[in-house]
């Protein structure tokens, strides 16, 4: 059965209207807005008269349509737009996170335990002993979301300032789902090795480093550099989250088309951090026929690209010797994997693919092909986007890696450790529940950190990167 996919109003706004209810009715207003494609979703009164009244109007309406809307509500006699105001903006007023106290202080004997002078024979303990910082500090339950702002979702380099509100989404996202405390890092710099020296100078506070936005290939080596010469988790999670996600997506999918991982052709196009990660995750899972492609078309054996990545990645890819472009990486393929940009793929394109095909397409805000012109032509259909089924998104894998990666204090996050999370994140999905329109379960259901968690503190106790075991893991 191939998918089918419908895609939801995207933009939502709030619209404060005074109304003239001698000139126009609610019911006009309403019209109006629905002949723009608006769905009106909250009305609140502000005010009310015998003559007029003010509401708020919550709109949700395809972006591209709203300042027509908008100028259309201006020209309307017995309308005032008095304010329009972005919910999500709202949101972010004053920032999304705080920090607070485990406890109060209420007299000089409190200040006294948790300041001078009592607090002096803590840091003593520390000082003889370093260990015991993941004991008597926050260290144990403390990750830096670090970013110098290079690579922002889909928006580039916006810089440091402007790559705050997601590192402070990530942090919100660490304790609601893992109660993992997180703190957002804006490095107002891009030289790598500045970058790394001051990742490894705030190191001691923190329990693991998650690494986030930072373009490529700059990426590769300070994350490469930090796992080497830092003794707690470094995690890029634009690289491994993705990669993590992406797998446990198409274990699930082959799952459900019958097909295995070592059989099946997949085209990987976009050969950034994401891309590189999935390629690496694909071969430790078995996967054996991939190829690549990027802006320069089929990566290759007998090329040498200056992007060191590039060189690694053609090595390790494309044995059947494939040239061409993305049209010639699908012609047969059985999967694609989208992590470049959008409108880079054909209707056509899909249809070459092989029977049962898998389009996981997920550029943001705008995949490789519109989901809706392949529905027909694909079996299973997965985005980036949460107005679809089937969102591919590191939400879940980043609060539960890293919960089980400080658990166990392991000392890095290794590929074992990733394909126990891909596994997990898959199993959340149970036989009765799987279909071409449920291949990966909801960051919210509750069920997935903690099975994560479970499986990576195993990962690492047999890969030998724990240095914790937690008492229910013990024999």
């Amino acid at each position: 059965m191939p998918a089918t996919l419908t895609g939801t109003p995207s933009h939502r706004m709030i619209l404060r209207i005074g109304m003239d209810h001698a000139i126009i009715s609610f019911g006009m207003l309403a019209s109006l807005i629905g002949e723009f494609g608006g769905d009106i979703v909250a009305i609140d009164v502000i005010r009310a008269d015998k003559t007029s009244t003010v509401r708020d109007i919550t709109v949700a309406i395809a972006e591209p349509r709203f300042p027509a809307m908008i100028e259309s509500l201006k020209s309307v006699n017995g309308i005032e737009l008095i304010h329009v105001s972005d919910p999500t903006f709202l949101l972010h007023l004053g920032g999304k996170i705080e920090m607070q106290p485990k406890m109060p202080v209420r007299n000089r004997d409190d200040l006294s335990k948790v300041y001078t002078p009592g607090v002096a024979k803590v840091c003593t303990a520390i000082h003889e002993s370093p260990g015991k910082a993941f004991t008597l500090t926050m260290k144990r339950n403390f990750v830096a979301v670090v970013s110098d702002g290079t690579a922002v979702l889909g928006l580039g380099d916006i810089g440091p300032a402007a790559a705050m509100p997601v590192m402070e989404g990530k942090a919100m996202l660490f304790k609601q789902l893992a109660g993992v405390d997180a703190v957002p890092i804006c490095l107002d710099t891009k030289d790598t090795e500045e970058i790394i020296r001051t990742i490894k100078n705030i190191a001691p506070a923190f329990g693991g480093i998650n690494l986030e936005d930072i373009s490529s290939p700059r990426c590769f080596e300070i994350e490469e550099r930090l796992k080497r010469e830092l003794d707690i988790p470094v995690f890029h999670d634009d690289q491994h989250g993705t990669a993590v996600v992406v797998l446990a997506g198409l274990f699930n999918a082959l799952r459900l088309v019958g097909k295995e991982m070592k059989d099946v052709r997949i085209a990987v196009q976009g050969i950034g951090a994401a891309g590189v990660s999935i390629i690496k995750m694909l071969l430790a899972a078995g996967a054996s026929r991939i190829v690549a492609v990027d802006r320069c078309g089929v990566l290759n054996r007998r090329q040498v690209y200056d992007n060191p990545m590039w060189n690694w990645v053609a090595q390790h890819t494309n044995a059947e010797g494939i040239g061409g472009t993305v049209t010639d990486a699908l012609a047969g393929a059985d999967v694609f994997v989208g992590v470049s940009g959008p409108n880079s793929v054909t209707v056509d394109d899909v249809k070459g693919m092989a029977a049962d095909a898998i389009v996981f397409a997920m550029a943001n805000p705008k995949p490789e092909i519109e989901p809706e012109l392949i529905a027909g032509h694909a079996r299973v259909i997965a985005t980036g986007r949460s107005d679809y089924p089937n969102q591919i998104n590191n939400v879940l894998c980043f609060p539960g890696i890293f919960r089980g990666a400080l658990d166990c204090r392991a000392s890095d996050i290794n590929e074992e450790m990733k394909l126990a999370t891909s596994r997990a994140i898959a199993s959340a999905v149970t036989d009765a529940e799987l279909n071409e329109q449920y291949i990966i379960p909801s960051i919210f259901n509750d069920k997935v950190v903690k099975a994560i968690r479970d499986a990576v503190v195993q990962a690492a106790i047999d890969s030998g990167t724990a240095r914790r075991i937690p008492p229910e893991f013990r024999k």
